[in-house]
């Protein structure tokens, strides 16, 4: 059975470092017999047909690095996770930035207990909330400087990898959303 998943390669095309074509990194995913893939904005999203998602991070990361020197860590979505992550989103109706709310996907979701454990403490004017595939968070002020930013790096580190909202609703809309 034929599924939709997106890729979400952590640093991509972020400043000067880890620089891959969209291009590179389709023809990347077409090699694994991957189908009907497209990226979306130059950092690292791509959306696919595939008929096997098992193991699809490590041969996405594998392929990627072979083929194009960059090692980037990859967290393959399904279309079906995704929709729940849209669906799920208690901030939707708190942030009036899309830039400024971002949902962090971890690689693993056992690592969702650290985010749980996050999520416990008082982040205003910031706010955080778990969701059952990813979590959220809203940083009125920027995501330079937020502290609750710099808690998740800290936390997960490469283990999980973050999109602002308005990328989340583009990438659900290309996975048939």
């Amino acid at each position: 059975m034929s599924m939709r998943d997106v890729a979400l390669l952590r640093g991509i095309n972020v400043g000067k470092a880890k620089r891959v074509a969209m291009a590179d990194l389709r023809a990347v995913v077409e090699s694994l017999g991957c189908r009907d893939v497209g990226t979306l904005l130059n950092s690292g999203n791509v959306v696919f047909t595939a008929t096997k998602s098992d193991g699809l991070a490590a041969r996405i990361q594998k392929a990627v690095a072979a083929k194009t020197g960059v090692t980037a860590r990859v967290t393959v979505v399904t279309a079906d996770d995704l929709a729940t992550v849209v669906r799920e989103n208690p901030l939707v109706d708190v942030a009036t930035d899309p830039s400024r709310l971002l949902v962090a996907f971890p690689a693993d979701l056992a690592d969702r207990a650290k985010l749980v454990a996050l999520a416990k403490q008082d982040w205003k004017p910031e706010a955080m909330a778990v969701g059952s595939r990813a979590a959220y968070f809203w940083m009125p002020d920027g995501v330079a400087d937020s502290r609750v930013a710099k808690a998740l790096d800290k936390a997960l580190r490469d283990a999980v990898t973050s999109r602002n909202w308005g990328t989340v609703l583009k990438l659900y809309a290309m996975a048939g959303g």
